[in-house]
Order: C-alpha cells, then structure tokens, then sequence
C-alpha cells in the first residue's frame, strides 16, 4: 500500500487511525551495520609515505599503519568520539568491526565501555588476520573468545580472506560455532580478495555479516552490508546489491555514524547507474538494519524534518535529530547527549589523535 505522495507507508507510522496520533519527524533508532570505530581519530593524520596508487596500498600505507600504532587510550577515546557522533545523528546502535593488533587483549571491553558510557548500543568483534603473523591471528581468535563468553555482544571478526590462511579461517568458523554466533568479514572488497566466495563457499552461515562483496563471484549464505561510502573512497568499484539474492544492509565501514547519509548515498550510487531505482528499496535495505540489532527499533529519534520518509530525505541533507531517547532514557536533547560532555569528548579525543599522529610520523 502507498500513501497520496506515492511512498510506502513504514512501520512507526501505524495504521490510519494511528497515524493520526503519531508524529511524521519520528523513528525509531538507526542502526549502522558495518562500523570501524577505530578509524574515527584518522581524520588529519600524516599523510603515507606515498601515494597509495591501489586497494592493497591503501590497505598497506593507511589503515594497517593506522590500526598498528593505536593503544587501549587511543582506542577508547576515538569509539567515545564515534559513539557520539553516531549519537548526533540518530544512530542508537553500531556493529562494530575491530582492529589493534599492538593492543589486542582488552579491546572490544574498552570500546563497549566507551559507546556505554554514551549511551549507545554495541555488537563487536576483533579482526582476525594472519598478516602480521600465526601469533597475532591466535590473539585475536581469543580476544573474540573472551569478549563473548564474559557476556559482550557481537560476532567472531576477521579482516579478509586474503589475509587468512586456511587454517585461520577454519579456527575463526570454528569458534564461531562454539560460540554459536556468526562470523563479521570483508567479502571480495578489492580484487586482491577475488578468491573469496571460492573460499567460503561452504563455509558462510545465514548469521554471518558480509561486507562490501563489490567483487563476490557467487551466492554465498549470509547478510550483505553495503558501503556506498567506502567503497567509492576507495575506488573498489560498485557492489550492485539489488543483484543479490542476500538480504542487504547498510554501514559505513568507518566513515561516521551518519545512517540518513548513509541511505542517501546508497540510493544515488545506485540511481547514477539504473534511473528506475527507488529510494524505497534503499530505505528497505536501512530497515533491515534493525534485523541484527531489533532492541533499536524500540529507541525513539525525533528529528529536524517532517515527514521521515525516503522519497524526501533522498533530497534532503542536513536532517538532524532533536532528541533521541534510548531504553527508555533521553540520552539526546536540545541538540546535545545527555550523559557525556560533547566539548570534553572532543577535546580528549584530540589529544589521542596528536597522539596517534606523532607515532605514525
């Protein structure tokens, strides 16, 4: 069914009668379902030693460079700073995706306290890789181990298929069936990791978190998440999700919380190839967001436009929340969250950025 401006009707706004008692700038919390929480103290750093000219120097010259220099004080200020931008924009709850392979034990705990502290859900992982070697991918294997079964929320997490080994890959399906959780993995990002569908062909499970799958060469058992934003910054190429069989979902793998940006983005990516696209199959994709983390869909965002609806917030920047209540607390009011200082965040995060920058030269 479609209301009189042609879109379809969603799930807060209720039956006509209740439609009647309902307010247009509300929704439930969004939920980003591919996040990096580590990279948020990136912005400013020191440029790489060259100019990354592939996916795999991008990989080499920035993020692993990144990701190796952080510490547990680096790291629990740059997810306060990331919780709360999500926080800003709406997004009550983040599926995060770690990596610290200096600071690997304690990790996913300082994070969970971080986005806790303001006030936002959390699901993560550590990322498990054999790139720096058969020890480090051991340590990660255990900090996943750690996390859950001392009652944190999330999946066992590893970086790629062309930095795992075999056997890796084979300890990282096994803990996760032990823990009876899925796996959260990079899928054909680039093609450097073309063999990956080959390689998980068998192995994926319907509970399992694909990212990116931009070069995926086959079907494989799991949930697709989309980066719109990530994958044209790296110039990977377009995953043309509406091919796929998988339910889809959206993140941002790393680049802010913003989930309305997010959709926007994912339906002009899609619309700059296929003119019939609709921004209500990109707004069914941010709702199926609430599949892997449905405790948001109960948290309440009231917003600076009216109505919340894809076929005028696909031509609409700048929508900001107003208030935002989560488990029934306001933790967002007057432009504001409620449980930290936003100056003081800012301020601490800085200091780790400076930090984090001095160590990468």
């Amino acid at each position: 069914m479609r209301t009189e401006s042609g879109a379809i009707p969603f799930p807060w706004h209720g039956a006509a009668s209740e439609r009647q008692v309902s307010t247009g700038h509300q929704t439930p919390g969004l939920v980003c379902a591919h996040h990096h929480l580590y990279s948020t103290l990136a912005r400013g750093m020191p440029p790489p030693p060259r100019t990354p000219t592939t996916f795999q120097e991008i990989l080499e010259l920035v993020w692993w460079r990144l990701d190796k220099a952080l510490d547990l004080e680096m790291i629990e200020w740059s997810a306060k700073l990331g919780a709360l931008e999500a926080l800003e924009r709406g997004t009550t709850a983040i599926i995060d995706h770690h990596a610290s392979p200096s600071a690997i034990e304690g990790s996913l705990s300082v994070i969970a306290d971080a986005c806790a502290e303001v006030g936002v859900r959390l699901s993560t992982c550590y990322e498990v890789t054999d790139r720096n070697g058969v020890d480090e991918a051991k340590a990660g294997l255990e900090e996943n181990n750690r996390f859950l079964k001392a009652g944190g929320r999330g999946y066992v997490g590893a970086h790629a298929c062309f930095t795992l080994s075999d056997a890796t890959l084979d300890a990282v399906c096994t803990l996760a069936d032990e823990l009876d959780v899925g796996v959260h993995i990079h899928v054909a990002e680039g093609p450097e990791d073309i063999d990956a569908g080959r390689r998980l062909e068998g192995r994926a499970r319907d509970n399992w978190i694909l990212v990116h799958a931009v070069h995926l060469d086959r079907e494989l058992a799991g949930t697709i998440a989309h980066t719109p934003l990530s994958n044209m910054n790296n110039a990977v190429g377009y995953a043309a999700p509406a091919k796929r069989s998988n339910r889809i979902v959206l993140g941002t793998d790393g680049i802010g919380g913003d989930m309305i940006e997010a959709f926007r983005m994912t339906y002009l990516r899609a619309r700059e190839i296929d003119v019939t696209f609709s921004p209500d199959v990109a707004w069914s994709w941010l709702e199926a967001n609430w599949d892997l983390f449905p405790e948001a869909k109960d948290d309440r965002v009231s917003w600076s436009y009216d109505p919340m609806e894809p076929w005028h917030l696909a031509f609409t920047p700048g929508v900001r929340p107003t208030e935002v209540i989560i488990s029934g607390e306001k933790v967002f009011e007057d432009g504001k969250p409620t449980r930290v200082d936003p100056l003081e965040v800012r301020a601490k995060a800085r200091e780790q950025a400076m930090r984090l920058f001095e160590r990468l030269g």
